[in-house]
């Protein structure tokens, strides 16, 4: 019985400590994290961090890079060559979404009935009632 006050007191710094840790990785990708933005835009939020974008993967041909959806973004760190004088390089893996905002029957997009659809098609209703 003796142990368990120990034990407890260990498990909670434990926690505490990843806790700590992990609050500290959230906040340092927040600032790379362009999910669900035009990959224009993401770009430009990139290398103004001093981050290189690298397209990782594309789904679907309907639009040009510049209007794709940036679905998912990983951060890594390219190291110099050995035996050179270079710097390490961050860059971040970004993975686009080029399908048309919403499916018809000519093109292929997301379903009316879905989140990403119904959003779509009020931006789309937006800027033809506005346009």
């Amino acid at each position: 019985m003796r142990y368990l006050p120990v034990a407890l007191g260990l498990s909670a710094a434990a926690i505490a400590a990843l806790t700590i840790a992990e609050s500290g990785v959230a906040a340092a990708d927040s600032s790379t994290d362009v999910t669900g933005q035009k990959y224009s835009d993401a770009e430009s939020a990139l290398s103004g961090a001093g981050m290189k974008p690298v397209v990782e993967s594309t789904v679907g041909d309907q639009k040009a890079w510049p209007d794709c959806l940036v679905t998912r973004t990983q951060k890594r760190t390219v190291q110099p060559p050995p035996n050179s004088s270079g710097s390490q390089t961050s860059e971040v893996l970004v993975s686009l979404n080029c399908d048309a905002g919403v499916a018809s029957a000519k093109t292929p997009g997301n379903s009316a009935a879905s989140p990403e659809g119904r959003a779509a098609a009020a931006a789309a209703a937006k800027a033809a009632s506005s346009g």
